[in-house]
């Protein structure tokens, strides 16, 4: 069972709302899905791999939601807008779009091949934005709201990460940028950006080593990396009611670990 407690926000803030979370099937994604379902939305879940998508469903419908569960790539346009469409078919109008779907691995930039810095960005940057024009037409108006999932290195230079600052440097842009021409139609754009997350494929790929985790975690200010629950309640928060007035934001969760230039520190070695 995905870990998403303990619930700071009262449930029944998300009932009779629809999401839709690209990424669905795992990590953070999957405790944002758990989270909202446990909150009364109703949650698709989108992922890559059909059988991770079942699974991760009987998670989410664990806690009572009504969920549906698809298949399609992020970066295929067409595939995203059948997926997004037999959504609003079930669900209704979409009230939340969370883009979370995203790829990484630590590489210098001489180390990355074109194709490999090509696959980051088109998942990351250009599925956000698939995400987001092809769930438009479907969102409520006035009222819904678009989540992305950026990260640390969108802001911060970071050492072997060239590929993810410049995949997660554009999503922080176009999330202001939509916020900008969205607004006026009562649709709220921000974006959440974590530090490192406990029990996540992004962890075990930047932090192999038990001796990393806890080097890294000594550059944090809070000392600990997040969990996964506590990413999900900020989620839970930036779609609800209570965050009506805020919009175009990009909010760093991340125990403070950017205020330091953490990239230099963190995988430098």
């Amino acid at each position: 069972m995905t870990s998403h407690s303990p619930s700071v926000l009262r449930d029944g803030l998300l009932a009779g709302k629809s999401a839709f979370i690209t990424g669905g099937t795992s990590g953070i994604n999957l405790s944002i899905a758990c989270r909202f379902a446990e909150a009364g939305a109703r949650v698709t879940i989108l992922g890559r791999d059909p059988e991770k998508a079942q699974r991760a469903a009987d998670e989410v419908r664990a806690f009572g939601a009504d969920v549906l569960a698809l298949t399609a790539d992020v970066r295929d346009y067409a595939a995203l807008d059948a997926a997004l469409r037999a959504s609003v078919e079930k669900h209704g109008p979409i009230d939340i779009l969370v883009n979370g779907a995203a790829g990484n691995f630590p590489a210098p930039a001489v180390g990355i091949s074109s194709n490999g810095f090509k696959a980051v960005v088109d998942i990351d940057l250009i599925g956000t934005f698939n995400g987001c024009r092809a769930a438009f037409e479907h969102l409520r108006k006035p009222g819904a709201c678009v989540l992305s999932i950026s990260a640390p290195q969108g802001s911060v230079p970071t050492l072997l990460q060239a590929h993810v600052c410049a995949a997660k440097a554009g999503v922080e842009m176009l999330t202001r940028v939509l916020a900008l021409e969205w607004g006026p139609a009562g649709v709220r754009v921000n974006a959440i950006s974590p530090g490192g997350v406990e029990d996540t494929e992004g962890m075990r790929r930047l932090a192999p080593s038990a001796e990393i985790q806890a080097k890294m975690a000594e550059g944090i200010p809070l000392k600990r990396f997040a969990r996964r629950a506590e990413i999900a309640e900020v989620a839970l928060f930036l779609a609800s009611p209570a965050a009506a007035y805020i919009h175009g934001v990009v909010l760093p969760v991340d125990g403070g670990h950017s205020l330091s230039g953490f990239g230099v520190a963190s995988l430098a070695g």
